[in-house]
């Protein structure tokens, strides 16, 4: 009899849990397709066609396809100008920020003079910031206004980034680094053949911030970029979205982008500005969860 008793409550507490598990996934469901479905909706509203595209309806699936909206978004020029701006300003400054912060963190990951003095330096940065007043006097001062290094150099240090580096430098076997400099090796040398291939995982997830981050530039861009010319592509979306008159923005005289909707070569133009991004994250998933859980367990 409590033999029966002890197999129904085991049974009812399994119960229990697998309708707290089917909960759980329907909740985790939910919320995953309040992300989901607008940007499929977007990317739906892209490869509409034009003669049966209807303004406010709501579908998942187009009645009938077509990339009209494409060949305009990147055949006109505003788009080229806005793709050259923002990939000088990704492929110069994402190498640029992992490097300094990479040589920072390991700097302040060894017993080096003035260890504490600069781990507080860097801690204020990440809780204290000049302002944007400041910033724009100290680019304007230093002859930066206009120029895409403006866009790069105020974002090439993150605190965040170098505490995050530091303590997944910690967390190196320290007989490795001793080995080497038994040998004669360098902090250098040391820091480029032996720390670095080590820190692959973690230099892959801060690759990803920093690419997404200067990918993403659209401040930086409208407070010191002056040309039109050098407007990132997140500016020229922005245009696009709020231009009545989308065919100005992009800068084409053709008969077919006034045949185009505008909201679809809106939403053609937000999928072709998200869609870099896409791409490049699947190559670095791998690496984002190690990299993100090692550098957070010695701090």
């Amino acid at each position: 009899m409590a033999r029966e008793k002890a197999v129904n409550r085991k049974m009812g507490m399994k119960m229990k849990e697998n309708l707290y598990q089917v909960i759980l996934w329907i909740i985790l469901l939910i919320i995953a397709g309040t992300m989901v479905l607008p940007f499929l909706y977007v990317i739906m509203v892209s490869f509409t066609d034009s003669s049966v595209y209807v303004a406010g309806s709501f579908y998942l699936w187009p009645k009938k396809w077509s990339t009209e909206a494409y060949q305009l978004i990147l055949s006109g020029a505003g788009f080229l100008n806005a793709l050259k701006s923002t990939l000088f300003i990704t492929l110069v400054g994402t190498p640029l920020n992992v490097l300094v912060c990479a040589g920072l963190a390991y700097l302040l990951s060894k017993p080096v003079p003035g260890k504490k003095f600069f781990n507080k330096y860097v801690m204020i940065t990440m809780l204290f910031g000049a302002g944007m007043i400041p910033n724009f006097m100290n680019m304007k001062a230093l002859g930066l206004m206009d120029s895409y290094f403006a866009c790069i150099l105020p974002s090439v240090c993150g605190a965040w980034t170098v505490m995050v580096m530091r303590s997944f430098f910690q967390s190196l076997p320290v007989e490795l680094e001793e080995a080497a400099e038994i040998d004669g090796c360098g902090q250098l040398k040391m820091f480029g053949i032996i720390v670095l291939p080590l820190s692959k995982a973690m230099l892959a997830s801060m690759t990803l911030f920093a690419f997404v981050s200067y990918w993403n530039t659209y401040f930086s861009a409208v407070m010191y970029l002056t040309s039109t010319a050098k407007a990132p592509l997140q500016v020229y979306v922005q245009k696009i979205v709020l231009s009545s008159t989308v065919s100005d923005v992009v800068d084409l005289q053709l008969e077919l982008a006034r045949t185009v909707p505008q909201e679809v070569m809106r939403m053609a133009a937000v999928v072709v500005v998200v869609l870099p991004v896409l791409v490049v994250y699947p190559f670095l998933q791998k690496y984002f969860a190690s990299g993100m859980m090692v550098g957070a367990v010695k701090g």
